[in-house]
């Protein structure tokens, strides 16, 4: 089953869920670990540049997944849930896309203002142009600062928003027993026999 149901999803959004899921925890533990490095380890630049590289390639399988949402909907939610566990479900995955969205584009913007002029190559293989800076940012310096804060605290509000949609996910699975863990799991018959 490829695509969505209004029972569960298919195997394209359970792919793109978990590939981007992984991507983000890695993405996360990368650049906190990047950004404690000093400038003269020889490591930095070569990771600085796959960060990079991985946060464009994050952007567009979100891009993907959000055209792939838009062309399949979402399972519809258990009747029984109540209206404000259904507007908090809605408002989380908002927020999630807004902020999977947000980071590569702040970090994209933060390396284009960026005084010292390194070009992103993208997995060794092209030079992705720079965008431009908009200058209600300012001066490139202070435009590069303030996107670099941007870009930091996005992080740190998408690891709290992370976190809330997998306790959300938790309880579902283990004190409501739903299906609502299960069916981003399996595409398969009997996914919901969790009882």
């Amino acid at each position: 089953m490829l695509r969505n149901t209004t029972s569960g999803y298919g195997l394209v959004a359970i792919a793109l869920h978990w590939l981007i899921a992984a991507m983000i925890v890695a993405m996360i533990v990368v650049g906190m670990y990047m950004s404690g490095l000093e400038l003269t380890d020889p490591n930095k630049f070569q990771l600085y540049q796959l960060h990079k590289s991985f946060g464009l390639t994050l952007l567009g399988l979100v891009v993907v997944r959000l055209l792939w949402r838009f062309a399949n909907p979402a399972p519809r939610l258990p009747a029984t849930l109540p209206d404000w566990q259904k507007a908090g479900a809605h408002l989380t995955h908002l927020a999630l896309y807004l902020l999977l969205i947000a980071m590569p584009l702040s970090g994209w913007l933060m390396v284009s203002a960026s005084t010292l002029g390194i070009p992103t190559l993208y997995f060794n293989l092209f030079q992705v142009p720079h965008l431009p800076v908009p200058g209600f940012l300012g001066e490139p310096a202070v435009a590069e600062a303030t996107l670099k804060e941007v870009h930091e605290a996005l992080a740190y509000l998408l690891i709290v928003v992370v976190v809330l949609h997998i306790a959300a996910a938790l309880k579902h699975h283990f004190v409501d027993r739903d299906d609502i863990l299960t069916r981003m799991v399996s595409t398969g018959p009997g996914r919901y026999g969790i009882r």
